[in-house]
């Protein structure tokens, strides 16, 4: 290369880097100036009295587990694969002090409430369940029976859940009593070496004292809930000595047989209609069947994160709460305040619950009540980006059921701000003074989801600027189906060859304890009604016209709601405080439901779920009635630890009293063939809306300094309209620059 040309060269460089450092001095003065501060939007501080509420920590869980296996007389084991004959330590979870205790350190400067745990000992040595208080905590010192207390009874054993101990003998059992004896038939009608996965149903029989299970057999692939295999097996496990368990029915194509022997004999005689193996595609698999091309939308705090979370406590703009995360019966907030002021003192779930119809054994009585297994105890990491925003708040848990230590489950919360893409209010005054005034509706989003078996359960509690409480349940994940048999139609849909999707019905319990304006509340309803009135200006002519009809009801009986009657449309917890106005201050019950038809009361299994009768109860807050439903409701569903409807029979007065609502809601499943791999969220839910009802004199949302506002002439400006000045104000993704020419078109009286 000649001198010349590495000169000319040189120069090019030269110019090159002289013209990008112009470039970035004129891009950084139009550049935004970045703040590090955070906004200060929080109302509140962080109250540490929040830790009354808190989940145990990891600390506690070992300290209890230590104070207990110190008790020799109890002979407790935490080995996780206890046989059912030893006393297994299967549960400690925090125990939640009386509420009037609570509420005495929180409003009256009383001391802290004892800290103490539950803990529940399945015994097998005696045959009985026991529940412990013991605390207190750190560093528990005693421990208390409280079982009876509790229950008005002792526990039978049997309705223990079954332990993974327990699984664990039963998968022995299937593959010495029923594989290892069939050879030939797994071979020809399941494919050499192709693993079964088995799948219980519930109940575990048909009357109490039963343990009796039906299991039926799926291939072991994606979704395998998706892929029977047309073979089902009674197990008769109530002894606790496995060694006597036995078959005591098979099913196999729709034929019944009374013994493994039977159904061998008959096969290898060919007088049995045999299934044959083939490949079956994997069409439960969740693998995209397309590349991904690009991101979706992602959310961005353009100018920080407007929530707090310290420990068990969240602090987003007017609102403040506590939470925790049950192993038993998952979400549940605590202290729910707006502006200062206790709205709600436990909102929380209480129960999922599942009836099934097919004409196979598998899934003919099958009946699922959730938090029998643990509802929160299948809460895992969240996927962030997809279960949850990228840039959501992510919060660890910790548990301590059917296992030998207590459990991390990472990420397993998350809490993230949420704009839901369309005004929370809004008028574009086209007549006369023209104007526009709007609020965009963003609120916070606490949620976890938990992965059931088959059924993925997405939990949202929502924290609206309005002063409203969302509770609000979608499902996803797979449908249960059975082997397409003669008259299986009558309960489903055909979704893939041989499959039927069975139907089934949804029903979710949560418990609302509003607190409005303290504790002595009352329950009102509010409807309408047409009503026949003379105009005054034409006395002799008549119009229909909608009247208001309230009504306060005065016992637990008489607000007992039930399903399938006609209910109120306007359902309030009231104070007897009035508002500037002289209207009672109070939230609205809205409910949201799709449910299908409950369990008729003639079935010995519905005492069991007989919260579900009701759309919404109402009750008279008692310490003792802290649940709906029960552990140990599942597998002695005929005779069940915890009756709802007997919170009703004492028919107790609810006339200024602290006031509890039970609400029921939930969704029709007829599966069809788009739940194929698996069930979308969209559609599938229900919840209830905690709403004010007078309870301000006005909007509390117009305060927020969220507002949109401008006319004619101020467009531009950003006074009320903080959107107007983003993109020169503040760093953030490209934005376009706020415009807005609405008022062009607004009607005129101009020839």
């Amino acid at each position: 290369m000649n001198s010349v040309v590495k000169w000319i060269l040189f120069l090019f460089v030269l110019v090159s880097l002289l013209l990008n450092v112009i470039l970035i001095g004129i891009y950084s003065s139009r550049a935004p100036k970045c703040s590090t501060q955070r906004t200060h939007s929080l109302r509140g501080k962080h109250d540490e009295r929040s830790r009354v509420f808190a989940d145990l920590t990891r600390d506690e869980y070992l300290q209890v587990q230590q104070y207990m296996l110190k008790q020799k007389d109890l002979d407790i084991s935490t080995r996780q694969l206890s046989k059912p004959s030893e006393n297994f330590l299967f549960l400690i979870e925090l125990s939640l002090p009386k509420k009037a205790d609570v509420l005495s350190y929180l409003d009256g400067g009383a001391s802290e409430p004892v800290r103490e745990a539950t803990v529940v000992v399945f015994d097998g040595s005696k045959g009985l369940i026991k529940e412990y208080v013991v605390g207190p905590l750190p560093n528990p010192k005693y421990h208390q029976d409280v079982t009876v207390k509790r229950y008005k009874t002792e526990l039978p054993f049997n309705a223990r859940t079954v332990t993974i101990g327990e699984y664990e003998l039963l998968f022995q059992f299937l593959k010495k009593e029923l594989f290892d004896k069939l050879p030939e038939l797994m071979k020809e009608s399941f494919g050499a070496d192709k693993k079964l996965n088995p799948f219980e149903q519930m109940p575990r029989g048909l009357q109490s004292g039963d343990r009796k299970t039906w299991v039926s057999l799926f291939r072991d692939m994606s979704g395998m809930y998706i892929h029977p295999v047309g073979f089902e097996v009674l197990i008769n496990h109530m002894s606790l000595d496995e060694s006597e368990w036995k078959v005591e029915k098979l099913l196999y194509n729709g034929q019944y047989f009374d013994t493994v022997k039977e159904l061998q004999e008959k096969y290898a005689a060919g007088s049995v209609k045999k299934i044959i193996y083939k490949e079956t595609p994997d069409y439960g698999s969740l693998k995209p069947k397309s590349k991904p091309l690009q991101l979706s939308p992602l959310q961005y705090y353009t100018e920080g994160k407007r929530f707090s979370v310290s420990g068990n406590h969240v602090l987003y703009l007017d609102w403040s709460f506590a939470f925790g995360l049950s192993s038993l019966t998952g979400m549940r907030v605590f202290d729910v305040r707006f502006k200062g002021q206790r709205i709600a003192y436990e909102l929380s779930v209480q129960e999922a619950m599942s009836v099934y119809g097919s004409v196979t054994p598998g899934m003919i009585i099958t009946k699922f009540l959730d938090s029998s297994i643990g509802i929160g105890r299948f809460a895992h990491e969240l996927v962030r980006g997809t279960d949850c925003p990228h840039e959501a708040t992510y919060v660890d848990t910790y548990r301590y059921i059917d296992v030998k230590s207590f459990v991390r489950a990472r990420n397993s919360i998350c809490i993230f701000e949420h704009n839901f893409g369309q005004p929370l209010r809004r008028h574009f005054s086209d007549f006369f003074s023209n104007s526009y005034g709007g609020m965009v509706n963003s609120a916070l989003v606490f949620r976890t989801i938990t992965a059931i078996g088959n059924y993925d359960y997405m939990w949202d509690f929502i924290f609206y600027q309005s002063g409203s409480v969302e509770i609000k349940v979608h499902a996803t994940g797979y449908i249960s189906s059975s082997y397409l048999v003669n008259g299986s139609l009558k309960h489903g849909h055909q979704v893939a060859e041989n499959v039927l999707g069975n139907i089934h019905t949804h029903f979710i319990n949560f418990k609302v304890d509003l607190d409005v304006l303290g504790v002595k509340n009352v329950f009102q309803t509010k409807d309408m009604e047409f009503v026949n009135v003379s105009l005054p200006w034409i006395p002799n002519r008549y119009a229909m016209v909608p009247q208001l009809v309230e009504k306060q009801l005065k016992t637990e009986k008489e607000a007992a709601l039930r399903h399938g009657t006609k209910t109120p449309r306007y359902l309030h917890i009231a104070s007897n405080k009035t508002n500037a106005w002289g209207h009672q201050r109070s939230y609205r019950l809205q409910v949201i439901s799709f449910a299908g038809d409950h369990l008729p009361e003639s079935e010995r299994e519905e005492r069991a779920m007989s919260w579900a009768r009701y759309k919404v109860a109402i009750t008279k807050y008692k310490d003792l009635e802290k649940t709906s439903s029960s552990l140990y409701n599942q597998n002695n569903i005929w005779n069940p630890a915890v009756d709802f409807s007997k919170y009703i029979e004492d028919n107790e007065n609810i006339e200024d009293e602290d006031l509890v609502a039970w609400v029921t809601t939930g969704f029709l499943h007829i599966p069809h063939a788009e739940d194929i791999p698996n069930t979308v969220s969209v559609g599938n839910g229900g919840g209830v809306l905690l709403r004010p009802h007078n309870y301000f004199d006005e909007d509390p949302s117009i305060h927020s300094a969220d507002g949109v506002y401008f006319s004619p002439g101020s467009e531009d400006t950003c006074e009320n309209n903080r959107m107007g000045c983003l993109a020169q104000e503040t760093c953030s993704p490209v934005l376009e620059p706020f415009t807005y020419n609405g008022f062009e078109t607004v009607m005129t009286f101009e020839d």
